[in-house]
């Protein structure tokens, strides 16, 4: 079954999880920014752990707006995260 926040792309959880492990980073970003705009809080940590967004929460093309909460988020959570 295809993940509901990729409606648009041909991808399944087996392929998610491959590209999240991979060495190709534009496309690992690409998924985490998908992940992160359009699934739901409660699954985003079935797929990216917290270390793994404050990492690269800089280098992620997100809305102004969702970049924001997530670093206000982490900062409450006790991370450190490079703002542009």
């Amino acid at each position: 079954m295809k993940p509901y926040f990729l409606w648009d792309y041909d991808l399944s959880e087996q392929d998610i999880k491959k590209i999240l492990r991979g060495e190709n980073e534009t496309d690992k970003l690409w998924l985490m920014g998908r992940i992160l705009t359009h699934a739901h809080f409660r699954d985003i940590f079935k797929y990216l752990s917290i270390e793994e967004i404050s990492s690269n929460l800089a280098r992620l093309k997100l809305p102004p707006d969702i970049k924001k909460s997530w670093e206000y988020a982490l900062s409450v959570w006790g991370y450190h995260v490079e703002s542009h």
